[in-house]
């Protein structure tokens, strides 16, 4: 027979650490200032962007208009504005290389000039072609530029690069670095929140204002003993390219304060010619508090819908009782988030909603027991019931939380940025959700027991003649 373990005996003690945390998470909330807002929450810029080497350009100097079009099969030229308009195709899988496809291009249209880029072979691969997406497509004098990526063959740009360049770049501003995809893909997308404390001749002129809030520029010198490069601002007139150090310093460009037009020209710096631009989007304030009312919205119903699932399935004693360890566990989260400081975005709320199934789950695998155990053990006390269902999931419980935590933890361990911040929150979140379907959930249905016993034993005490109007009735023997 399995040992019980009286987890009743805690019950108390737990109720008042809980409420200990739960006061000191609110009161945190206020001493703290709120949450750290990131810039899915406020209002800024989102550009997902991806670093591939320049191709080939193309100039266009005839009679009329000529447009580039491009697709994962191929690409199109159109003619237009002299005579019919025409269009001619050239599919990647006819024109297998780069030099092929240049040749073709220039043949077929007078007035074209394609150039391959400087230590481009002409031998390189058509199926890697890619344009920005938000580059004209109508060719004229300034070169097109048609960049190319190999996964298999290029450089790999590294997060931690990108993010250093970008925070320097942007003057203090909010910056967010996420990685997509493949490492050998270089793609990114990168948030930069709009600041609007800025001084005024910055926002006038875009751009820092020596005699305001900046003189000089950025050094990024590639110094290997430097971990990342370091960032050394010099005043712009006193510098002297002789006095530079041996390895070639790389200028980081004057902040801006429209940091939309600002990130391509930072990352051009560190990358020239290399930097595709995918996605260009604004966040306005209006979305960002738009986005905080559908998470609250999302939160309600989830409350709702579990209150609703378990008064069917078990009773409103469980549903309660199952509510009040969601509330619990968010507010424990929650409190953790504001008082480390952590970035609360969007990957804080996925976060927060995976924590909440995970304990809802637990808890729905010790109602179940409890009920089963109800059924067996008629007779006996509630309390009871309750250390012996929790003692007999206990060893589920154990399992399942060590191995998920094991994932949780090398995903905290081999990741930076968002990700390892959404790991620590799934760690104190699985812990936490342990502590309360153990402990809280549990002790609130035992207090609810204990009510509903008195309140029963006190009606039939009336029931019987024993109590009236709530006092003793005196014998009058």
């Amino acid at each position: 027979m399995r040992k019980v373990i009286r987890f009743s005996r805690v019950f108390v003690a737990a109720a008042v650490l809980s409420s200990v945390l739960v006061i000191g998470g609110i009161v945190g909330f206020f001493v703290m200032g709120g949450f750290n807002l990131g810039v899915d929450f406020q209002a800024g810029v989102v550009q997902e962007v991806q670093f591939a080497p320049t191709a080939f350009t193309l100039t266009w100097d005839g009679p009329g208009n000529v447009r580039l079009d491009s697709d994962g099969g191929g690409m199109v030229l159109t003619h237009s504005g002299v005579g019919p308009a025409r269009s001619e195709s050239f599919p990647f899988d006819e024109y297998g290389t780069v030099g092929e496809l240049v040749a073709a291009m220039e043949y077929r249209f007078e007035g074209l000039s394609a150039e391959l880029f400087p230590g481009v072979s002409p031998d390189s691969g058509s199926s890697w072609l890619m344009r920005g997406a938000l580059v004209d497509p109508m060719l004229g004098s300034e070169p097109h530029r048609v960049h190319f990526l190999d996964p298999a063959d290029g450089e790999v740009v590294d997060i931690a690069r990108v993010r250093t360049v970008m925070e320097y770049g942007m003057g203090g501003q909010t910056v967010v670095v996420q990685s997509m995809g493949q490492p050998g893909q270089n793609h990114f997308l990168i948030r930069v929140q709009a600041d609007e404390g800025l001084p005024a001749a910055r926002a006038e002129t875009g751009a820092y204002d020596d005699a305001a809030d900046y003189d000089g520029i950025a050094d990024v010198y590639a110094d290997a003993a430097a971990e990342p490069p370091a960032f050394v601002f010099i005043d712009a007139e006193e510098y002297v390219a002789d006095a530079a150090p041996a390895y070639d310093p790389v200028v980081v460009p004057a902040p801006t304060v429209r940091p939309g037009d600002g990130i391509t020209g930072i990352l051009e710096v560190e990358w020239p010619d290399q930097v595709v631009v995918l996605r260009s989007e604004f966040v306005g304030s209006r979305f960002a508090g738009h986005l905080t009312d559908q998470i609250g919205i999302l939160i309600v119903a989830t409350l709702l819908l579990v209150l609703l699932y378990a008064t069917i399935r078990f009773k409103l004693q469980y549903a309660v009782g199952a509510v009040i360890g969601i509330v619990h566990d968010g507010i424990i989260v929650v409190a953790f988030v504001i008082i480390t400081r952590m970035e609360f975005n969007t990957t804080t709320i996925a976060a927060l909603l995976t924590i909440l199934g995970y304990s809802t789950n637990n808890t729905i695998v010790v109602f179940d027991r409890i009920r089963e155990n109800r059924r067996l053990y008629p007779d006996e006390v509630f309390v009871n019931i309750l250390n012996r269902s929790l003692s007999e999931t206990l060893n589920r419980t154990v399992i399942t939380t060590v191995t998920t935590m094991l994932a949780v933890l090398s995903l905290f361990i081999f990741t930076t940025g968002a990700m390892q911040d959404f790991a620590l929150a799934l760690m104190v979140g699985m812990v936490s959700g342990v502590y309360t379907t153990t402990f809280i959930v549990t002790g609130f249905m035992n207090f609810w027991e204990n009510r509903k016993v008195k309140k029963a034993r006190r009606g039939m005490a009336i029931a019987s003649g024993q109590l009236q109007a709530g006092k003793p009735v005196l014998s009058k023997a």
